[in-house]
């Protein structure tokens, strides 16, 4: 039997998958330019662990009321301009967490930097799958891994600052006025026309009517749809946490100084980042389940290993290990969403990626809330508990493998 001849993707195709890739490289540098600085922003504004947690969740609780606004954002503007456009306000709201100088101000620029993520993140998502949907394959999670990079970038460049004594005013405004430019170069070389014409445009929740869920969500689909959350909740969760406490737990708790307590964050989505390109070929030769199984429990004792016996070498090596063990969560929450049946398409999407936003807006506070009253190496271990709850709810992923290609 011969092999099925597939058409190669056109020039236009393959500039478009590099322009996405760019414009996902922008978004994950971004933020990790920002994170860094948090314990700096911490100590100046004499926030306790309560309130910068609170005010660390304004990011997600802006993306989460923005997020259901993206789809008619898109519709008006298109993909690919909704997410560069989305990514200079973006970039502004990074610029004004650097000149914040009280809370309510440090706060109202992440609520506003988190509204604006949420549109760029529908719209660099849709375009890639408009991409995808022209290049013939599966090369989302590409995007997902460019993301990471950026994220080691904007991390590396931050801990560099720092290092270098620069004022974060001044080192978020050149972060954020290189990267918009990035975007603004991108967004030329993106597929041109309508996004309705792909079939791509991403249903908010608010479009599906609530007589047409209860009649499409049988128990055990609820159940699924439940546990899909969890999953990617437990990826996010653990991203949070590196994001927002391990900076502060390094240097704070561990005496860490600020560029190697910097290093905690960025071990973390270095790690992530390799687990994303390795993921494909994983998921490939033993199932999206056990590798959901495995990274959990990767995620799991790596951490807990490292709280149990803190030091800066080792909670840096639990922090990469978690980062490396949920790397696969949420393309795969995000992939079996989409196959879920008796929903529209698009519908198990985009409640799994809006409902797994409460994980970021949640994690803040409670860990802070339980540092305060006890310490934060004890509310460091939401990271092994989301460990644990991907491993016990990875079952509703399926273990299906890519199929043995027939010889010619």
């Amino acid at each position: 039997m011969k092999k099925t001849q597939t058409s190669q993707p056109t020039a236009e195709v393959r500039r478009a998958r590099i322009a996405v890739a760019v414009l996902f490289l922008t978004n994950g540098a971004l933020f990790a330019n920002v994170v860094p600085r948090y314990p700096g922003i911490k100590a100046d504004l004499a926030l306790d662990n309560a309130a910068y947690g609170l005010a660390i969740a304004a990011f997600p609780a802006g993306a989460i009321i923005a997020g259901l606004a993206a789809a008619t954002v898109i519709r008006r503007l298109g993909s690919a301009r909704a997410a560069a456009i989305g990514t200079i306000l973006t970039a502004l709201g990074t610029i004004l967490v650097g000149f914040s100088p009280t809370f309510p101000l440090f706060a109202a620029a992440l609520f506003f930097a988190g509204a604006m993520d949420s549109i760029t993140d529908v719209g660099q998502n849709t375009h890639g799958l408009r991409v995808q949907r022209r290049f013939g394959r599966s090369i989302i999670n590409s995007f997902h891994a460019v993301w990471s990079i950026g994220a080691v970038l904007g991390g590396g460049m931050a801990a560099g600052a720092i290092a270098l004594g620069l004022p974060r005013s001044v080192h978020l405004t050149i972060s954020g006025i290189l990267f918009s430019v990035v975007a603004i170069i991108a967004l030329r070389f993106c597929l041109p026309g309508k996004d309705e014409d792909a079939g791509l445009v991403a249903n908010p929740v608010g479009e599906e009517t609530t007589s047409k869920l209860r009649s499409a969500l049988s128990p055990r689909l609820i159940f699924m749809v439940v546990a899909l959350v969890v999953i990617a909740i437990a990826g996010t969760l653990v991203e949070d946490a590196g994001s927002t406490w391990a900076a502060v737990y390094l240097g704070n708790n561990l005496g860490a100084p600020a560029a190697i307590a910097a290093t905690g964050f960025v071990a973390l989505v270095g790690a992530q980042f390799i687990g994303r390109l390795l993921g494909d070929r994983l998921v490939d030769r033993f199932g999206q389940r056990n590798v959901a199984r495995v990274g959990g429990l990767i995620t799991a004792i790596g951490m807990g290993t490292a709280l149990a016996f803190p030091s800066i070498p080792g909670t840096i090596a639990g922090f990469a290990a978690a980062g490396f063990g949920v790397a696969t969560l949420v393309p795969a929450a995000m992939q079996q969403a989409d196959e879920l049946p008796g929903l529209r398409a698009g519908t198990g999407v985009t409640v799994v990626s809006w409902l797994m936003r409460l994980g970021f807006l949640v994690s803040p506070p409670l860990v802070g809330l339980i540092a305060d009253n006890s310490s934060l190496r004890f509310g460091l271990l939401v990271v092994p508990i989301a460990g644990i709850l991907a491993f016990a709810l990875s079952g509703v992923l399926t273990n299906t493998r890519k199929p043995t290609e027939p010889a010619a």
